[in-house]
């Protein structure tokens, strides 16, 4: 698996050189349907209609999008608040402002930022993942979750963390497309074993725990369009911290995880039910 290393001159020159073909334009692809259920217009027709098969099923997959949106603001923002000033960000997806980094330097100006995914879109549109403070630095790493070796040996990784010092791994939606076949713990556990005491993993991830036989459903149409998917209960999320310190409240829908860490604002009380978001988070120490 290569890795690339971008600047933001190098990712304009890259988005350039993309085809359609090269951009994966012939086959609905899970970051781009992730960017059309927030809302946003990296995505293409093939992907739309893919998603609107999942929506038919599962209505609330906008609400569990923006929720989990939502938990990667809050967990970056308590990360950031408790002293962690490095992020290893796999699975990033399509830019979508405010990024990881830019939540986590609005706080520590000084915080350093590693994003990882192997969507050529992505790679296509990283220039915006590289908009660092001049403090610190972000840099964009083409690599495959699978190969955790080849994440951790990346050029970009080693010029930009320092994993002496505490990082934070950031996990969100993502492992729920590495099923059980692909030892989906073995790579958390190895990502975390290269990582010092003092860091985290922040982690997101669906579950058919509230209504089985709607995620039943939301399963048949990935798998029907290409992508493998293995959504897990409350149980198996938790096995994803094994050894770690959990944050409080511990794994819990994110709704309810930190809801006054937005800013420092207060979620109302009220909203969407547990069915409607279908996801677990959680954010844990290494101690």
């Amino acid at each position: 698996m290569s890795s690339h290393v971008l600047g933001n001159q190098d990712a304009e020159a890259s988005q350039a050189a993309w085809t359609p073909e090269m951009l994966g334009q012939n086959q609905p692809h899970s970051a781009r349907m992730y960017d059309f259920y927030l809302g946003g217009k990296t995505n293409y027709p093939i992907d739309r209609a893919a998603a609107a098969q999942v929506i038919a099923v599962y209505p609330g997959i906008m609400i569990c999008a923006r929720n989990n949106r939502a938990f990667m603001q809050r967990a970056t923002r308590l990360l950031a608040n408790r002293g962690v000033r490095q992020w290893l960000d796999i699975g990033t997806g399509i830019p979508t402002s405010p990024n990881l980094h830019e939540i986590a330097q609005s706080i520590a100006p000084e915080a350093r930022v590693v994003y990882v995914d192997n969507d050529p879109i992505v790679l296509a549109y990283s220039r915006a993942l590289l908009t660092s403070t001049a403090e610190g630095r972000t840099a964009y790493v083409e690599a495959n979750i699978l190969e955790p070796e080849s994440i951790l040996r990346a050029l970009g990784l080693v010029r930009t963390l320092d994993l002496t010092q505490p990082v934070a791994l950031s996990l969100n939606a993502v492992m729920h497309f590495v099923p059980d076949d692909q030892d989906p713990y073995g790579i958390v556990r190895r990502l975390m074993d290269a990582l010092p005491r003092g860091s985290a993993l922040a982690l997101s991830h669906c579950t058919p725990d509230f209504d089985p036989a709607t995620w039943r459903k939301v399963t048949e149409v990935y798998i029907a369009n290409g992508t493998h998917v293995q959504f897990r209960s409350r149980v198996d999320v938790e096995r994803f911290f094994e050894g770690l310190e959990l944050v409080e409240p511990g794994v819990e829908v994110p709704h309810r995880w930190h809801p006054a860490e937005a800013g420092g604002t207060r979620m109302s009380v009220t909203g969407p039910t547990d069915a409607d978001i279908s996801l677990y988070a959680g954010v844990a120490f290494k101690r």
